[in-house]
């Protein structure tokens, strides 16, 4: 609840528009179906990775309905080998557990370390939803509102094409 709180705090703080609801635990997308609502927004899965040396992170958004090789991945990302970061970096850098990832740890990041590849049909889409840092709800954000968390809290971030 915490990390919930955290988040709806943060967007408040900067007057992004959101709504929410609560639904049972949630960790993996093919649980999460169950509960999300027909709203219109496009659903996301969302994957947190670490270069081979491990000195730099990247979170990868894209739609929850697609699936991504990591080794189509790497050619696309072009930052080299890449692997599922651990829990404990997971923890570090998006102060997140695994189930419940989404760009919204992204404010746990005060020195802007990780890197944001979102897909590009994502631009597409008038709204999203992600889990808020808590697998237990879904927040639902318009593709603006948005694209103005990511410029107010301040990682570096791309629109790519993942498959």
């Amino acid at each position: 609840m915490q990390r919930r709180q955290r988040v709806f705090d943060w967007l408040d703080d900067h007057h992004v528009a959101y709504t929410w609801y609560e639904h049972p635990e949630a960790p993996t997308v093919e649980i999460a179906r169950q509960y999300w609502r027909d709203d219109g927004s496009k659903h996301c899965k969302n994957l947190f990775f670490r270069n081979h040396k491990g000195n730099r992170h990247y979170l990868v958004c894209f739609d929850s309905e697609q699936s991504l090789a990591i080794r189509d991945l790497e050619q696309r990302l072009r930052q080299g080998k890449l692997s599922f970061a651990s829990e404990q970096r997971m923890e570090h850098w998006l102060g997140l557990r695994p189930g419940s990832v989404s760009p919204f740890g992204l404010i746990n990041d005060p020195e802007h370390h990780v890197h944001l590849f979102l897909d590009a049909n994502l631009k597409q889409q008038p709204s999203y939803s992600f889990h808020p840092n808590d697998n237990r709800a879904t927040v639902v954000i318009s593709q603006e509102e948005f694209l103005r968390y990511l410029s107010a809290v301040g990682n570096t971030y791309e629109f790519i094409e993942l498959y």
